[in-house]
């Protein structure tokens, strides 16, 4: 019994590594060009270097770390013109669904259900933090989802994942909070009504000001780290 436990003990830690590190990533305590060794954190967080291995392994497939020859491994350069072209490829999909949506031949549910949210009666029933980024994304996805074009669907999720990264600094600020909740309230009064061209102009808008707003934060956020690390090293004053 206790060998057939054995590889899911494993797998258990290798994914609790796993989510470690990603919220490390996420939150910019490692922040890219960071290096690294399988012992140091294997160290830090109290476990063997085999289910460290095996999360580190499955960040690189995912585009967040990278293994260096015979020195260990290193948090991923944000690749900006990656990053502009997965944006590109998401407006692409996120104006078609517009237009698909329009020419059902009725209203999917998905747009009460996402106007109830995006359209609260008073300001205070507005969610904030972890919350309203999971939101953010949800609201992308149901729309996309109800165009009804499954490999859309399954493409635009692909995207959204590679984007995650940069998308949640989005709504580190209130403003931005504010401005979601406008911009998509508006979106979706634009399909309510059966204007795909509007719906569609006005996503455009909101992606590319997001895009703009993460962009900014994520360079802010990597100087400030990179000022607080430099002055914990030894010899800083």
């Amino acid at each position: 019994m206790a060998e057939s436990g054995a590889p899911t003990q494993r797998e258990s830690m290798a994914d609790r590594i796993y989510q470690a590190l990603k919220e490390d990533i996420f939150e910019f305590r490692l922040i890219p060009g960071d290096k690294f060794s399988e012992s140091d954190i294997a160290q830090r967080l109290s476990a063997s270097r085999t289910p460290v291995r095996e999360a580190l392994y499955r960040l690189e497939r995912e585009g967040y770390v990278d293994v260096l020859f015979r020195s260990g491994w290193q948090i991923r350069q944000l690749d900006f013109k990656q990053i502009e072209e997965l944006y590109d490829l998401r407006i692409t999909l996120e104006r078609a669904a517009m237009h698909k949506i329009c020419r059902l031949d009725k209203p999917p549910p998905a747009l009460r259900l996402l106007n109830d949210i995006w359209n609260p009666d008073a300001p205070s029933e507005r969610a904030f933090g972890s919350t309203v980024r999971a939101l953010d994304e949800s609201f992308h996805c149901e729309l996309v989802a109800a165009a009804g074009n499954d490999e859309m669907t399954q493409v635009h999720q692909r995207i959204t994942d590679r984007l995650r990264i940069v998308r949640r600094l989005d709504f580190t600020r209130p403003d931005r909070i504010d401005a979601t909740y406008r911009e998509h309230a508006e979106i979706l009064q634009a399909l309510i009504a059966n204007n795909p061209g509007e719906a569609a102009e006005k996503m455009t808008a909101h992606i590319r000001t997001s895009q703009e707003a993460v962009k900014g934060i994520s360079l802010e956020r990597i100087r400030e780290v990179s000022q607080q690390h430099r002055r914990r090293e030894p010899g800083c004053p």
